[in-house]
């Protein structure tokens, strides 16, 4: 993810091999992504979900969105 924006929610799955990231833009906009790393690449995470162009107007609506459209977040939250 580009360094501009602020992660304002990071929730890992247990295992610790994928995340979804809510993050805030610079102009206040919300978006969120996930992300997966592999264990044995030290490159860190990389984008899989295609959804860091959708925009929000809150960190709750992103959230809630991304609840929506990760399978394996929705139910790690509670909610399908």
């Amino acid at each position: 993810m580009a360094h501009e924006y602020k992660v304002m929610r990071s929730i890992n799955t247990p295992d610790g091999g994928r995340c979804v990231d809510v993050f805030m833009r610079p102009d206040g906009s919300f978006g969120f992504d996930e992300f997966r790393r592999d264990v044995e690449d030290p490159s860190g995470w990389f984008p899989i979900g295609g959804h860091m162009g959708r925009i929000f107007n809150t960190e709750q609506e992103a959230f809630d969105q991304a609840r929506a459209s990760v399978s394996w977040f929705g139910v790690q939250t509670g909610q399908q």
